[in-house]
C-alpha cells in the first residue's frame, strides 16, 4: 500500500501560474487608401459617353440637313437688270453729279419647292467705285418658279465723284457706264420648314447707258444684263 506522505521522486514540481492580460479594445475604423485608377474611371466613362453623344448629335444633324437638301435642292435666286433710264444728268466743274436713274429689274426664284421672302432691299448706283445715290425697294414674297418685276428709283443732287475726266470722256463717246449693287435679307420656306435669314448680295456691273447729244438723258443699251448673286 503506497504511502501518500512520502515525496514523489522525479522532476521537481514547479508552481503553475497563469498570466492574465487585460483585453485589448477592438478598433472599428479601417483606413483604406483609395486607388486613384479606380477613382478616375467613373469620370473618364462620363466624358467618353458625353463626347460620343455629342458626335452622334452632330452626325444626325448632318444627315437630316443632307436629306432636306436632297429633297428640296435649294438654289440661289437670280436677278437681271431689264431697263435703265437716265434723265437730267449733270456733271459740274467741281465733280458733283446730279440726275435720276430709273431701274427696272427682274428677280427669279428657280426653286420648285421653296418660297422666298425678301426683307427690305437696299440698292445703290455707282460710277465705278463712287456711290452716287441710294434707295430702298419694298419687301415682297416670291412663289416657286416665279419671276417678279421690281423698280428702283434713284435721285442724286450734287454727289461727289472722283472720276470727272472719265465721265466726260465717256459722254464724248455717247455712252455712260454705271454699276448697281443691292443687299437684302431673304428667307427660304418650304411647307413648315423655314431656313434662317440669309444676306443676299446682288451686283450688276457695266450697265451702259446711251446718252443723247447733250449727255443728259439716255437708256440702257445691249439688252437685259444678268447680275451676279451671292450669299
Amino acid at each position: 500500500m503506497s504511502d501518500h506522505s512520502r515525496p514523489v521522486t522525479g522532476y521537481p514540481a514547479y508552481p503553475t501560474t497563469t498570466t492574465t492580460y487585460p483585453p485589448q479594445p477592438q478598433s472599428t475604423y479601417f483606413h483604406v487608401t483609395p486607388n486613384p485608377y479606380y477613382a478616375s474611371r467613373p469620370r473618364a466613362t462620363f466624358v467618353h459617353r458625353f463626347f460620343a453623344f455629342l458626335i452622334g448629335c452632330i452626325l444626325l444633324t448632318g444627315v437630316i440637313i443632307f436629306i432636306i437638301w436632297l429633297i428640296l435642292r435649294p438654289q440661289i435666286p437670280q436677278f437681271r437688270v431689264q431697263t435703265l433710264t437716265l434723265t437730267h444728268f449733270n456733271l459740274s466743274s467741281t465733280s458733283l453729279v446730279s440726275g435720276n436713274w430709273d431701274v427696272g429689274f427682274v428677280a427669279r426664284n428657280p426653286n420648285s419647292k421653296i418660297t422666298l421672302y425678301y426683307d427690305e432691299i437696299g440698292a445703290a448706283v455707282y460710277y465705278k467705285s463712287d456711290s452716287i445715290s441710294e434707295t430702298t425697294v419694298p419687301p415682297f414674297v416670291q412663289g416657286t418658279r416665279n419671276e417678279s418685276a421690281l423698280k428702283a428709283m434713284f435721285a442724286s443732287v450734287n454727289a461727289y465723284v472722283d472720276g470727272r475726266d472719265g465721265i466726260n470722256e465717256e459722254r464724248g463717246r455717247g455712252t455712260l457706264g454705271f454699276n448697281l449693287r443691292m443687299v437684302t435679307r431673304v428667307r427660304f420656306q418650304a411647307g413648315s420648314w423655314w431656313a434662317r435669314r440669309r444676306i443676299l448680295r446682288v451686283y450688276c456691273p457695266s450697265l451702259s447707258v446711251r446718252v443723247n447729244a447733250n449727255g443728259s438723258n439716255g437708256s440702257l443699251v445691249g439688252g437685259p444684263k444678268q447680275c451676279s448673286v451671292g450669299l
